[in-house]
């Protein structure tokens, strides 16, 4: 979407929302986009949950103790691990008291729509200002945003447009080539999604890949899941970053399958089958999740 903005020769400004999930490798890629192309510099924004912790805070401290909801050791422990960590992602989540889901998808509102709309498309309708806003969505990419329009208006002062929304891949990676910049490495990697690393809508095969070529990322979920847990009110060990409650066999569980669980079923043959393993990652095979190798 930059790279077109840029071929459309139309003064623009380029936002990325950090929701403290992305791998380093995505961050270095942006960083270095508007060096290699001689394009405008990339806002960083960010979400502040500071207020949203005082207020959960304050509902712990008495609706949770008026209700009796936990005793007071765990309440004391509750507000202990309602503090800043400095990770935007794990800091949504405690607030929350649980990882997002397909049908409660509050990281990508709270961490990527919230910041941009309050820190940049707020101020400048403030200001008198028609806002454009450009979304780099492709309908092939699901069939919900298969279902989007080009273009809608949820406000008088703000337009919605999706220059991309009829690419192809095809398209994608030839403008790539037009401007001499590689796609996102970890695209030649194996990963479909360059957004969270990983995202709670990562395929097996992916997760297999993330355990296999980035197990520090796996490491900080199993850290995340316990400091999640303790910020609930089920007070559960881990609060697991995928499915609740489910294997990933389907079966339902009394213990949580945290990552490491998901790691072990990832590295499974069709249906979860432990006695039938999935191949181990050849470096000269292509792993390219974009069919864009040379």
């Amino acid at each position: 979407m930059y790279l077109q903005a840029l071929e459309l020769d139309i003064p623009f400004r380029a936002v990325f929302a950090d929701t403290g999930n992305e791998h380093e490798l995505t961050l270095e890629y942006l960083h270095d986009l508007p060096r290699l192309t001689g394009g405008p510099a990339i806002e960083w924004v960010k979400a502040d949950f500071v207020d949203a912790f005082a207020r959960k805070r304050v509902t712990v401290q008495t609706k949770w103790v008026r209700e009796n909801l936990l005793p007071d050791a765990k309440i004391a422990s509750t507000l202990q691990a309602l503090e800043p960590s400095g990770s935007l992602f794990l800091d949504c989540c405690k607030v929350h008291g649980r990882f997002p889901s397909t049908k409660a998808r509050f990281c990508t509102s709270e961490l990527k729509h919230e910041p941009i709309f309050y820190g940049v498309h707020e101020p400048l309708m403030a200001a008198g200002n028609m806002v454009v806003s450009w979304q780099g969505v492709r309908a092939e990419e699901s069939s919900r945003r298969a279902a989007l329009p080009k273009m809608d208006w949820p406000s008088p002062h703000l337009c919605n447009y999706r220059p991309l929304l009829r690419w192809s891949l095809a398209d994608v990676v030839a403008t790539h080539k037009r401007h001499g910049i590689e796609l996102n490495p970890l695209y030649q990697m194996g990963m479909h999604r360059v957004g969270c690393m990983p995202c709670i809508h990562s395929r097996k095969d992916e997760i297999r890949r993330i355990a296999e070529l980035f197990p520090d990322h796996i490491r900080k979920i199993a850290e995340w899941e316990i400091a999640v847990g303790c910020a609930g009110k089920r007070q559960v060990p881990v609060c697991t970053f995928f499915a609740q409650d489910t294997t990933p066999q389907g079966r339902r569980t009394q213990t949580p399958v945290g990552i490491h669980g998901i790691v072990e079923w990832a590295r499974s043959g069709p249906g979860g089958d432990i006695n039938q393993t999935t191949m181990d990652l050849e470096i000269n095979q292509c792993l390219s999740a974009m069919g864009a190798c040379e």
